[in-house]
This record gives structure tokens, C-alpha cells and sequence, in this order.
């Protein structure tokens, strides 16, 4: 069995980013503005935006067996720095360096460190990934915060491609110092100015784990598929080591290969997994005369997904009004997190499962699909604003009228994301949401947070929504201003994000009429043809607004148009 076909490329990038200091990093600018001055400590006012870039990395439950996932969480920031009332301005790695730190959530649970105790990992690493790893080092260089020998590994490098700081590979598993699973820890990210030393600002963000992509229901032994008699299935009482030793079997039978004897087996090593290459070289020889692992994974089972009964497992997409099926019987969650774990969570879990999004498994697995690469986009659901927007059948339309529930046409079998004409929502050209920039080279994700948990996460104390209360007061997405613009310092405006105007602004308030009145079309698109609002309208948070009319208060939700406050657009 060849597992070392990653293992040169893995060692080299670990040589190169253990020891990495911000000294030593190169930036180039990518739009962000230089600035020549630079006025002493407590004048500047910081902001740090962070984000999880997916909602939710796996790692293997066990590496004794086989791999699939090492631990390998990404973190994505941007420091935001405006001088009084000044405009803010993103600066880079010249002008900060960023760290990581652990911290406790409400509960009192705190992951700080990645200790023998909670994961057979660095066992195995040597085996599975080629990687000469000291114990709590991840494939890129980063430790956990007690684990770190130096602050240098547990710090930001600058990435001059993405114009963002990262943290990429930082080693975290679910279970807490205390020993209790913790899928969505906090790590505090902190910006130290580099002139004063002085810590500047810190945001708490998750760094979101799960263990449950688990073979156990289908390959523990006496399942569905460990029940042929003429293998001799695992005898571990362990049923995550059973489950596992059991695939390898079961492949060793059916394929005619010897990878039971070889173990721990990196799969990666003959199916080629674009999550695996860091170095983006693509598949080698090896690879290239073998299935993608995803293809391989999701269209072998995507006939296999039944319930111990034998009923087949809902792998289909929601029309409007149903409700998404028990976590245990979505097929999806029957290897990925999962039936404990919320992968898909936020403000879409209510209305969307897995293939609103990306279609159902043969079509995740089929043969025109590039893992990684060729997936939903926002602008596929959110196609538009309130007056011009796709319609597609009312039953694969939000119950709004607006957004579309389904990413893709219900007659494509390959589930081919839509691409929007009205780009007002849409991604960068050429790139994924986790990729994009909007609002003055914000990243998309700093002001919705990540994939898969778009905020807000409806359960109000989630540490999802940490991040948010820490930014602008409240849970969401980051919609107010003053996160990073001095209060009164911009003028009114229809240049916000997507369009929008000052918010949470006392002067909008009382002097938006000729603005209005000049840029009607423009009011449209959020608050509706009949300006009555919408849901692209709805307040952020409980508004009380001092108006001529006298002392209106609107709850958190509240679709706002110009009649909760006077007749219509034109009434004076």
C-alpha cells in the first residue's frame, strides 16, 4: 500500500511553517491602504474579524485503523483600525500580528490543549501522514495554546494571496480540557500592535470539531454491511475500531487488497482528496488510476443509505413548508456530522437540508463533480434583491417570494449551481462564499460568519453568536455601522453592504426623505415595490427610533417599509 504519495509533501510543509515568526512573512498590499502616520497607542481603534472557514471540520475518532481527516482547523482574519473618526482601514501584518489563545464559553469549557489523552493521533501520524510531528504539532506547524512551545506557533501567518491573516491547521479535537466533547470550543484571537507591543483587540470565534464521521451504523459487525459470512468480521470491542477494521475487510474482499494488513491505512493515498493535498499538486500516479475519494465515497453509497429496517433514508431536498428530517435518518448524517453534531446550522437549518444545497449523493459523487470546488454559491438561493430576483416553482421558493430554496435546476442530475444575472448577493467571480470579499475588501465570511453557520444561530447563547455580541451588541449578521465606523462619522448613504443604507443611524432616522425620495428604486430593492417591506428589510435587533411622529419601537425581525411610519413613500 502506497501511503506516501502525500507524505513528502506534508513533510516539507511542516518544515517550512513550524517556525514560522511574522518577521520572516512578506506582505504585498492587495488593496489594502497603506497609511503613512501612525499616532501613538490608545488613539486607534481596532476591530478583529474572525471566522471558522467552513462551520465545521471532522477528524477521525480513531487513527489506528484508517484516516481520513487529521485534525485540521482553519481560521481566517481581518484587523479592521480607524484613528477617531477616521475610516476605518484594514491593515496587515506591517502593522499587527495575531494570536490564538484559549478560552472559556458560558459553560466553563475550555480547549487548550490536545494531550495524549484526547486523541491517538501523533501515534499514528509518522504511519498514516509521513509527517514527523512532535507530540500536539498539526501538519502545518501550528499546536494548540498549552501545547505551543513559542507564541510564534500559535499566531497568524499573513497570506498575500487572500490578503488575510490565517491560522491554518491548528490541531484542535472535540473534547475539552475537562475531558467532555465540546464540538464548537472558542479560541480568542488577539491583535498585539507590532510599534507598542500592547494588545489591541481580541474576538472569541468557534473553532467547530467533530469526531462523528463514523462508519459504526452500517459496518459495526452483524450490519448490513459486515454480515457476509464468508469474511470473518472484526472481534474489537471498541465499535468505532470494529466499525473501522471492518471497511478495511470488507474492501480487502471485495477489491482483492491487503489493506487490512497494512494498517493504519491513509485512504487519500490511492483515491485523491483535494482537503488532503496542502501543497496543491493534484493527484500523482497512484491516484490518478483510482476514483476521487469523494466520488468514490458518495456514489458507491448513495444506494446504501436505509435505516436498520431497511427503509431508504431521505437523501432529497426540501420544498417549502417541510420540515427537515430527524437528524438520525438523514442520510447525510449518517457519516458526516452529523445525529449530535450540527454541521448545517444558523439561520437557513430551518428551511434547507444538505441537498437543498448540494443535490443528493450520486450527485455529489458524479463523475463531472470536482470535490472542493464545485459547489453551491449564495447567490444560487439569493438570486436577487425584491424586485428583481429568479422565480422558480412557488413550492422551491422561500415562503418571502425572494429566495429560492433550491441551488440548483431539480432536472439537473449533476445539481449545477445557478449563477445570479443581479449580482447584489453574489460571490466574487470565479470564487466560493469562503473566498470572497464585499463591503471595502471585508471578507464575506467576517460579517456572516462561515459556511454552514451563517449567523445567526437561532439558539441565542450558542457560541456561534459570540463573536457577533462581541462586535456589534447583538447576534447576526454584523449589519451595524458603528462595528467599524465612528458613530456620525459617514454621511447618509446608500453605499453599505449589498446596497444598504446607515443603520442604527438617529440621522437616517429624521433625515432620509430627499435621499429617499431621489434613490426610490434603490429603497425598492430592500423594503419592497409597494414599500411595505420585506424580509431583506427585516431589523437586526429591537430599534426604538426618535421620529417626528414621535417614539417608535420595532422588534428584532420586524419587516420595516415607509408605512410604520408615515402614508408611503411620498407623504410628507
Amino acid at each position: 500500500m502506497n501511503t506516501r504519495f502525500l507524505n513528502t509533501r506534508l513533510l516539507a510543509t511542516v518544515a517550512a511553517t513550524a517556525t514560522l515568526s511574522f518577521a520572516g512573512i512578506a506582505h504585498a498590499g492587495h488593496g489594502i491602504a497603506p497609511e503613512k502616520t501612525r499616532p501613538g497607542g490608545s488613539s486607534w481603534v481596532y476591530k478583529v474579524l474572525a471566522t471558522n472557514d467552513l462551520g465545521m471540520h471532522c477528524v477521525d475518532a480513531d487513527f489506528s485503523v484508517f484516516s481520513i481527516l487529521p485534525p485540521y482547523n482553519v481560521v481566517n482574519a481581518q484587523v479592521v483600525r480607524r484613528s477617531g473618526t477616521g475610516r476605518p482601514v484594514v491593515v496587515n501584518d506591517s502593522v499587527v500580528t495575531l494570536r490564538y489563545e484559549a478560552v472559556r464559553d458560558t459553560n466553563g469549557s475550555i480547549n487548550s490543549t490536545s494531550r495524549r489523552s484526547k486523541t491517538n493521533f501523533w501515534s499514528f501520524a509518522a504511519q498514516t501522514y509521513g509527517a514527523s510531528l512532535a507530540y500536539g504539532q498539526g501538519l502545518k506547524g501550528l499546536y494548540m495554546p498549552a501545547d505551543a512551545p513559542t507564541v510564534a506557533q500559535r499566531s497568524f501567518a499573513w497570506d498575500t494571496g487572500s490578503a488575510l491573516f490565517k491560522a491554518e491547521g491548528v490541531p484542535i479535537v472535540p473534547v475539552d480540557d475537562a475531558g467532555n466533547v465540546n464540538r464548537y470550543p472558542l479560541m480568542r484571537v488577539v491583535a498585539v500592535d507590532k510599534a507598542t507591543g500592547r494588545t489591541v483587540a481580541s474576538t472569541d470565534v468557534v473553532l467547530p470539531v467533530s469526531e462523528e464521521t463514523t462508519c459504526a451504523n452500517c459496518h459495526a459487525t452483524g450490519a448490513s454491511a459486515a454480515s457476509d459470512t464468508a469474511v470473518t468480521w472484526s472481534a474489537k470491542t471498541d465499535l468505532e475500531i470494529q466499525s473501522r477494521e471492518n471497511v478495511l475487510l470488507l474492501h480487502d474482499h471485495n477489491n482483492g487488497t491487503r489493506l487490512f494488513a497494512s494498517k493504519p491505512v491513509l485512504c487519500a493515498s490511492c483515491h485523491y482528496s483535494p482537503a488532503l493535498d496542502l501543497a496543491g499538486a493534484g493527484p500523482n500516479s497512484t491516484q490518478s488510476d483510482h476514483e476521487l475519494m469523494s466520488a468514490v465515497m458518495h456514489d458507491f453509497h448513495a444506494d446504501k443509505m436505509r435505516s436498520p429496517s431497511g427503509a431508504a433514508l431521505p437523501d432529497h431536498w426540501l420544498t417549502q413548508g417541510q420540515q427537515p428530517p430527524a437528524a438520525e435518518s438523514q442520510s447525510c448524517y449518517q457519516c458526516h456530522p452529523g445525529k449530535s453534531t450540527q454541521c448545517l446550522r444558523g439561520a437557513m437549518t430551518d428551511a434547507v437540508t444538505c441537498q437543498n444545497c448540494h443535490g443528493g449523493m450520486k450527485s455529489v459523487g458524479g463523475n463531472t463533480r470536482r470535490p472542493w470546488v464545485d459547489l453551491p454559491r449564495c447567490q444560487s438561493c439569493h438570486t436577487g434583491d425584491a424586485t428583481d430576483h429568479v422565480t422558480l416553482d412557488p413550492s422551491l421558493m422561500a415562503t418571502d417570494g425572494i429566495r429560492a430554496l433550491l441551488a440548483f435546476s431539480p432536472d439537473d442530475p449533476s445539481a449545477t449551481p445557478f449563477l445570479a444575472t443581479n449580482k447584489r448577493f453574489a460571490e466574487n467571480d470565479g470564487k466560493l462564499y469562503r473566498y470572497s470579499k464585499g463591503h471595502s475588501g471585508i471578507a464575506c465570511e467576517g460579517c456572516h460568519n462561515s459556511t454552514h453557520a451563517i449567523w445567526p444561530n437561532p439558539v441565542d447563547l450558542h457560541n456561534d453568536n459570540v463573536a457577533a455580541k462581541q462586535l456589534q451588541g447583538h447576534s447576526g449578521t454584523i449589519s451595524e455601522c458603528s462595528t467599524c465606523h465612528a458613530a456620525g462619522s459617514l454621511p447618509l448613504t446608500l453605499r453599505g453592504p449589498h446596497g444598504m443604507h446607515n443603520v442604527a443611524d438617529s440621522r437616517w432616522t429624521t433625515s432620509h426623505k430627499s435621499l429617499a425620495e431621489s434613490n426610490l428604486p434603490a429603497c425598492a430593492a430592500c423594503h419592497g415595490a409597494d414599500f411595505r417591506g420585506t424580509a431583506l428589510s427585516r431589523t437586526a435587533a429591537v430599534r426604538t427610533w426618535s421620529t417626528e411622529y414621535g417614539t417608535r419601537t420595532v422588534p428584532k425581525g420586524q419587516a420595516v417599509g415607509c408605512y410604520d411610519c408615515h402614508n408611503g413613500p411620498h407623504d410628507d
